[in-house]
């Protein structure tokens, strides 16, 4: 029973495939082969966006990293959530691509709110050369906490950036787990709602290691093609990250994984309501997070149950204190082990 990230899950066998059958002969290289033709054109027909510039990364942070640093100046900052991947998780990452913008961290949510964010950036640029301009929005979608923004709240948020002439990015690691959480289209959730760039995740989704950039302004293609070659992010044997990609796309698996991995969360959600548990965020994707007394987490921990304590201890004394936990399900769970794990939690 492993919750811990849907990053530790195995790749889907149709992934592992394209792999094999690319793997075959010879393709010229640094993402000049066949296969990425049909990853550029799959990715413009699904997200309605026929002149868009699309390559490939083997990372997140490397997708989110060089996708800001297209959009952002070293003198400038990002705004973004207290609790956004590139704040939380990416080892200063952003900062170091973009040459040294800053991130300024918006509200104390979750969420951005449209109020926060214009507060925001209202407070830069108030001294001159001095301190930090203002740079691009980056907003995480689904959000770290497990929580999806609606398309209304992704518009309000972009109308507040476009307000003031800032460009949108979108940090899509979990891409397809919102779009299938919120049934809209790629579209709508990105160029339409007035988002420039998206980092479009395959990774946590059922592939070995592949995220596509996608920039719906053309004229910084070029500028994206240099910064990933001097980031050394620039494949020579691009084609395994292309046959990833066109796998995944091929057929709706994106869409088809996202959503076994989020009926899998609401599988798993179901039970732990069922069992009284309660839940610290409503759990809107593939993510869970809750709290349970030492006792229930003790029990889970010697049946072998593999998740993260988010806060508290194991070690403590008290059996009935609170622990706040995180559980990821990701597309390959099955079903018995979730039963067999909210068996588990009743006792």
């Amino acid at each position: 029973m492993f919750f811990a990230s849907d990053n530790a899950g195995p790749a889907h066998p149709a992934i592992m495939d394209a792999l094999v059958k690319a793997n075959e002969g010879y393709a010229p290289p640094y993402g000049t082969d066949p296969i990425m033709d049909e990853v550029r054109a799959q990715i413009r027909e699904i997200f309605e966006a026929p002149e868009a510039a699309v390559y490939l990364v083997a990372t997140g942070t490397a997708a989110n990293s060089l996708a800001l640093a297209t959009l952002c100046q070293p003198f400038e900052t990002v705004f973004c959530s207290p609790v956004a991947h590139i704040h939380e998780d990416e080892c200063n990452a952003p900062e170091f691509f973009t040459g040294g913008a800053k991130l300024t961290l918006v509200g104390d949510a979750v969420k951005m709110t449209p109020d926060a964010l214009r507060a925001s950036i209202e407070a830069e640029e108030s001294r001159g050369v001095h301190g930090p301009q203002r740079g691009p929005v980056s907003i995480t979608q689904v959000t770290e906490r497990g929580t999806v923004y609606s398309v209304e709240e992704l518009t309000a948020l972009c109308d507040v950036a476009k307000g003031f002439g800032l460009p949108v990015h979108l940090d899509g690691a979990r891409f397809a787990n919102a779009l299938v959480a919120l049934g809209c289209s790629p579209a709508e959730m990105t160029w339409k709602a007035g988002v420039d760039a998206v980092s479009f995740g395959g990774t946590k989704n059922g592939c070995v290691g592949v995220e596509a950039v996608i920039l719906f302004d053309p004229q910084k293609a070029w500028e994206f093609e240099l910064r990933r070659k001097r980031g050394a992010h620039l494949f020579s044997k691009h084609r395994y990250l292309s046959a990833q990609m066109n796998a995944y796309l091929k057929d709706d698996l994106w869409c088809e994984s996202a959503r076994r991995a989020n009926g899998n969360c609401a599988r798993l959600a179901q039970g732990l309501r069922a069992a009284g548990v309660a839940f610290t965020y409503a759990p809107q994707a593939n993510i869970v997070f809750c709290a349970m007394p030492r006792a229930i987490h003790k029990r889970l921990h010697e049946a072998g149950v593999v998740y993260n304590v988010w806060s508290g201890s194991l070690a403590g004394d008290d059996p009935q204190e609170m622990l706040e936990a995180r559980f990821v399900c990701d597309w390959s769970i099955d079903s018995a082990e979730i039963d067999r794990f909210v068996g588990l939690v009743k006792g």
